[in-house]
Formats: C-alpha cells, sequence, structure tokens
C-alpha cells in the first residue's frame, strides 16, 4: 500500500513538474486528482492534490481546514478569521515570526502591500504560509505548508502549484459585508 501511494504521489509531482516546467497540457489537466475547498463563510478558495492531502476529519468550526499527507509528515493548513483586535499586517507577522518561527532560518519573506510570505526551515521541517489582508484589513487568509526538509524537492514543486490556485477571501458575498 505505502509503495502504491509513493508512486501515485511520484507520477502526480511528475506531471506536476512537467507542467511548471512549461508542458503541454491545459490548466485544466494539470490539476485532474485535485480538490478544491472553499469556505462559505469567509470565501476564500484554494485547491491541492488529493493524492497527497486528504481532511482527517470534518472541522469543528467554518474557519478552516487542516489537511495531513496520506504518510502524515506533512500538513496543509487553510483558514481566515476576523481580525477583531485591528491587528496591522506588520503585528501579525512579527507575532508568526515569534510565536511560531522563533529560531527558524527564513530564506524567502517577501512583504507586500497587503500579503506577506514567511518559508524556511525549522530543524528537520520546511514551512511556507502566505497571510493577506483583506476586507480593509477586517480579515485574514492564510495558507501554510509543513514538511520534512527531506522530502523538500517533492513538496517544493507542491507549494508553487498550490500557491497558484489560492484566493484569499472577501466574505459570504465577496464583498466584504
Amino acid at each position: 500500500m505505502l509503495q502504491r501511494s509513493r508512486a501515485a504521489i511520484s507520477l502526480s509531482v511528475a506531471v506536476l513538474a512537467g507542467l511548471l516546467a512549461g508542458g503541454m497540457a491545459t490548466a485544466a489537466e494539470w490539476r485532474q486528482g485535485w480538490a478544491t475547498l472553499r469556505n462559505e463563510r469567509h470565501g476564500f478558495l484554494i485547491a491541492y492534490p488529493s493524492e497527497i492531502f486528504q481532511q482527517e476529519s470534518e472541522s469543528r468550526t467554518d474557519e478552516g481546514r487542516v489537511l495531513q499527507s496520506r504518510d502524515g509528515k506533512a500538513q496543509l493548513l487553510v483558514g481566515a478569521f476576523a481580525n477583531d483586535d485591528s491587528t496591522t499586517l506588520a503585528e501579525y507577522r512579527d507575532f508568526l515570526m515569534q510565536e511560531n518561527y522563533a529560531g527558524a532560518e527564513i530564506d524567502y519573506a517577501p512583504v507586500r502591500g497587503k500579503w506577506f510570505v514567511l518559508s524556511g526551515t525549522m530543524g528537520d521541517r520546511e514551512f511556507y504560509e502566505r497571510v493577506s489582508f483583506t476586507c480593509d484589513g477586517r480579515l485574514i487568509n492564510s495558507w501554510a505548508m509543513v514538511y520534512p526538509k527531506a522530502e523538500r524537492r517533492l513538496y517544493n514543486r507542491v507549494v508553487e502549484a498550490v500557491s497558484r490556485t489560492y484566493s484569499p477571501g472577501a466574505g459570504r458575498s465577496g464583498n466584504c459585508d
């Protein structure tokens, strides 16, 4: 079973890598076998390779989801929540750096007007987290992938592909109301 699962992941990644490198398939073909996660309350959307990640169980809240790789070594986390404290983008980034990534080696960390990314290594794990402020900062959207450093070649490609599908939310109607 494990060998078949690794073979399926390898095949998915090989197809994905070829497409990212400019293969001939259409956009719809590269996401065959992918699942899409939509959040009705906050409006975010993200797609992921279902051969690699699966939902552990239904979420108890409508703020997000945690998906596990089939071998349990990687996680994909996605969610959104109201910014009731009016935290700024810079304050939230500092908070994550201190609380979640203290001691990490950050190797990619762009900051733009309404979003930022934190990516790097902590021990034997790599991470990539994208945070977007929407609705004039009233809603904080994020997704993150945490995975074994030893499997970075696989998961770095998955991160790149998943990032192309992500759309932060703007509430139920899409109009921040």
